[in-house]
């Protein structure tokens, strides 16, 4: 178990502590809904949370196998919904590893990606589809994180 906690700050913006370690971050709300698109908003956040699980959950099980996977990039992009309520619709992300790996070893990255727990607490009507780029000139699409 992990808490943390938020204070509001006003105009939109609050400060999330994190229990443990007292490392802080601020949110702002959009500026598509009356924020000042400042920091990180809080739907900003479930893309980020998403991406840095993937990766992180990728590096652990690549420590857990001895697998070399090099320093891996991601990139997310958030797109909203205001029907039938605004939210979060769609998640693409695209993650990079920048070696050659055996197909065994892709197959244990795409599965620790794609079974991250950020990725299987997100709601099943996000759309999540997920290309993964395998060493130079490599590309492989996975169509979601529900498979």
């Amino acid at each position: 178990m992990v808490e943390m906690t938020v204070d509001y700050q006003g105009e939109l913006r609050s400060t999330a502590t994190h229990g443990p370690s007292k490392a802080k971050l601020n949110t702002d709300a959009p500026l598509d809904n009356m924020g000042k698109g400042e920091s990180f908003s809080p739907t900003d956040l479930l893309a980020t949370s998403l991406t840095t699980c993937m990766v992180t959950t990728m590096a652990i099980a690549a420590k857990r196998n001895n697998i070399n996977i090099g320093q891996p990039t991601a990139r997310v992009i958030k797109e909203m919904t205001a029907v039938p309520t605004r939210r979060v619709a769609r998640l693409p992300v695209e993650i990079t590893i920048p070696v050659e790996l055996s197909e065994d070893d892709r197959h244990r990255m795409r599965n620790a990606a794609l079974t991250c727990p950020v990725a299987k607490s997100i709601h099943p009507d996000i759309d999540v589809p997920v290309t993964f780029y395998w060493g130079p000139g490599r590309v492989e699409e996975k169509t979601d994180t529900r498979h």
